[in-house]
């Protein structure tokens, strides 16, 4: 971990605040979300479809918003598209603890997922901008700050919910509202015009006017960005990493319950798997991306990535050879290691592909419009993943009913295989790489 902060404080003050900041939105949104739903349900007395409908209006808020907030990142620059994210998530936070309207709520709820859509996509590019030729190196330090605050939140938020979940509410809209004022006075503005004063294709402004600059040419713009195929083709292919790596949220802590129960052991075993996960995150991701940028190109450590994670699922493919014991230990054993070890290989998976993942979207952007293309990226992984746990909660329906325990690791292996397939052979044809465009300077 000293190595890693020795490592932060090598890079400019701008790329060290967008760490920090990222570790404390984490901080904030996790102290808060994991314990929404059982205030909904139980404080407010709301039925189970509507706090569904509340928790869903986030996810899809955001996941939907994400284009629309890249854009207009790149149109207005970075640094207002995070502060009005900030902002709007502090108003967000805070409505969510002092109403118990549903309209009430349901708005809160979408606040807070647009403000998501808001600020990511200007976060990772503003990171990509001022973190130059280091960027593989800066998003693994990113992914770190990011973990440890997926960490550090809900435990934060045991506490004060155990007060009053109003507390927690306000506490986690203090937060963004003192990261609001913060980046407000301190994080330089930042736009995606060229250094060299041309256009955001690479190109001089015709007379001198700037009609080329971002904003007098979106119907352009756009029709590049959706005729870059070798960026769809990424994006296609990267959509069974997120559909993997969500699985320790969906399949594994299910798999846990359903052999060890809802008792406290089922509590403590599904804990240890955020646990091994983050806390793999935060010890091994920088040495992990040293030696895979030390010995294999970005396309060849991408596919190793999606490799680790499909193999993420033989230990559980294995373990329905195994007869189910009684109970005991061996019961014990059989739903916390196999899960467990698969929380680690798809972490292992993510800290291998993710800083060379954030890196390609920016090559094959050309280093133009980044934020929209961050913005699609996540748009397009967003409804994979959606539609990737419909068919794995499917996938589980059936395979309890017929008996056949592994018939969703045996699909969740196959989709992981395909994907990285998908990527090796973008990568041997030369369609992840990119020219490297014009760097975005300070407004």
């Amino acid at each position: 971990m000293k190595a890693a902060l020795a490592q932060v404080r090598s890079y400019e003050r701008s790329v060290q605040l967008l760490m920090v900041n990222q570790f404390t939105i984490n901080l904030g949104f996790y102290m808060l979300m994991p314990y929404l739903a059982a205030h909904l349900s139980g404080t407010l007395g709301l039925a189970g479809w509507t706090v569904g409908l509340v928790l869903g209006i986030r996810n899809f808020s955001q996941q939907g918003m994400f284009l629309v907030g890249g854009a207009l990142a790149d149109r207005f620059g970075y640094k207002p598209l995070i502060v009005a994210g900030c902002v709007l998530r502090t108003v967000g936070f805070a409505a969510l603890g002092l109403v118990d309207s549903l309209p009430a709520l349901l708005a809160a709820s979408a606040a807070t997922g647009l403000a998501g859509a808001l600020f990511n996509p200007a976060v990772r590019a503003y990171l990509a901008a001022d973190a130059g030729e280091r960027r593989v190196e800066a998003f693994a330090l990113f992914n770190v700050f990011y973990q440890a605050g997926i960490l550090t939140g809900p435990l934060v938020g045991m506490v004060l919910t155990g007060v009053d979940f109003r507390v927690t509410c306000l506490v986690a809209a203090g937060i963004f509202a003192l990261l609001s004022a913060v980046q407000i006075r301190a994080l330089p503005a930042r736009r995606a015009e060229a250094a060299d004063g041309h256009g955001p294709d690479g190109h001089g402004a015709a007379g001198g006017n700037g009609a080329d600059r971002p904003e007098r040419r979106p119907r352009e713009q756009w029709r590049g960005i959706v005729a870059n195929r070798p960026f769809l083709l990424f994006s296609a292919a990267m959509i069974g990493s997120y559909v993997l790596s969500f699985q320790v949220y969906l399949a594994l802590p299910l798999e846990v319950r359903r052999l060890g129960g809802d008792g406290n052991f089922g509590t403590v075993a599904v804990a240890g798997l955020f646990a091994v996960s983050g806390l793999g995150t935060i010890v091994l991701q920088t040495r992990v991306t040293a030696w895979c940028k030390a010995r294999m190109e970005p396309g060849r450590a991408l596919g190793l990535g999606l490799l680790t994670m499909a193999v993420a699922f033989v230990p559980l493919l294995v373990a329905t050879a195994v007869p189910v014991p009684g109970g005991g230990i061996g019961l014990w054993l059989l739903a916390a290691v196999p899960p467990t070890l698969s929380a680690l290989l798809l972490a292992l998976g993510t800290m291998i592909a993710y800083p060379f993942e954030m890196d390609t979207i920016v090559r094959l952007s050309g280093n133009r419009l980044v934020a929209t293309h961050y913005g699609l990226y996540n748009t397009i992984c967003g409804i994979g993943i959606t539609l990737g746990n419909l068919l794995t909660g499917a996938a589980l329906d059936a395979s309890r009913a017929a008996g056949l325990s592994a018939l969703p690791w045996l699909a969740l292996l196959m989709l992981g295989l395909a994907c990285a397939a998908a990527l090796y052979g973008l990568h041997r044809t030369g369609r992840l790489t990119a020219a490297p465009g014009p760097r975005p300077v300070t407004a």
